[in-house]
């Protein structure tokens, strides 16, 4: 049994204690929140703490799942391990990269898994288009972007998040770690633009980026992120991969909709381009759901453990999105290419 401590009961922290919850390898030993919230009936019964350091102390877990908001992944990371205890910590690892290293070099001093929240790593649908995308070999064209248009209750999680991440950055990571997955070229340079286009967020901030990024074998990729009542919901999940051999793309129906959390993953068909010989459309209409997704993520952090699976690569993809990321936020803020 792994006694997990959840930290952190947004979203994404609700979705992963229900995971919990519902897999007999894990036992909840306690929930923290900075402020009481309403949590779904099957959470009601665990320990709740609002203070993350007397928690840790309290439960002593084999396992903390960090989903607090992305200033205090590194430290509530490396004060898990320190404390004996696994991690998994959502996206993006840390706000820095001298914080996302402090947490790797962590893993390796203490010998700690830690799984970063990259749930498309888990998904039925993204790892056939990185297989197929590798089958057809480099130098690839990523294009890729996930623009929401949110209101209400959606645009103040998002606000709340930029007031330390901008969208490129929170949003970049997932789709960043797909161009890595499928390309083992180094990146070497990266451009980033971005823009403010609402008056209800920080001036030094912006809610809409695009940037490319350039690779060691000729690759390029482009990444576009926008939040806010503002956004279009024309073109607003472009998902190709393209290459000398062919291209792999995901198609969205008609009817997909910017501000439901289940288009962010669902992929409705994926169609491969094979050049000089046509296109074949894949249905993927039985994929998991944002829940679901979840649930995987976390079987996959009790096999992690249980099996001693080696995450060397994986928090290494981590820390090298993040990377890129944080240098587009550079360069959108410096108006300079940020050369890796």
């Amino acid at each position: 049994m792994i006694r997990v401590l959840i930290a952190g009961l947004g979203n994404m922290g609700q979705s992963h204690a229900l995971a919990y919850h519902r897999d007999p390898r894990f036992e909840i030993v306690g929930l923290v929140n900075r402020t009481a919230r309403t949590l779904p009936p099957e959470l009601g019964a665990y320990p709740f703490y609002e203070d993350y350091a007397a928690a840790l102390a309290a439960t002593r877990p084999d396992l903390v799942c960090v989903a607090t908001y992305s200033d205090s992944h590194a430290d509530y990371a490396v004060a898990a391990m320190q404390a004996g205890a696994h991690v998994f910590v959502e996206k993006p690892l840390a706000t820095t990269v001298e914080d996302a290293e402090r947490v790797a070099a962590a893993a390796l001093h203490y010998d700690r898994k830690v799984v970063v929240g990259y749930i498309l790593r888990h998904h039925p649908s993204w790892q056939r288009l990185i297989a197929e995308a590798r089958a057809l070999g480099g130098p690839y064209v990523f294009r890729l972007n996930l623009n929401q248009q949110s209101a209400g209750p959606t645009w103040e999680v998002h606000k709340a998040l930029m007031q330390t991440t901008p969208p490129i950055v929170d949003c970049g990571v997932h789709y960043v770690d797909v161009m890595l997955q499928i390309t083992d070229a180094a990146p070497v340079e990266v451009r980033g633009m971005g823009l403010r286009l609402s008056d209800e967020i920080a001036p030094d901030m912006y809610n809409y980026g695009h940037f490319q990024v350039l690779f060691s074998d000729g690759s390029l990729g482009w990444y576009e992120a926008g939040w806010g009542p503002m956004m279009s919901d024309t073109a607003f999940f472009v998902k190709d991969v393209v290459s000398p051999k062919g291209a792999v793309s995901i198609r969205m129906p008609e009817s997909a909709r910017s501000d439901d959390i289940d288009t962010h993953t669902k992929t409705s068909t994926l169609r491969i381009h094979r050049a000089g010989q046509g296109s074949e459309d894949l249905s993927m209409a039985d994929e998991p759901g944002h829940q679901e997704l979840c649930e995987r993520e976390q079987d996959y952090v009790a096999r992690a453990i249980l099996e001693n699976t080696d995450l060397t690569r994986h928090l290494q993809d981590a820390v090298r999105s993040l990377a890129i990321c944080l240098a587009a936020d550079e360069s959108v803020r410096s108006g300079q290419a940020v050369r890796l």
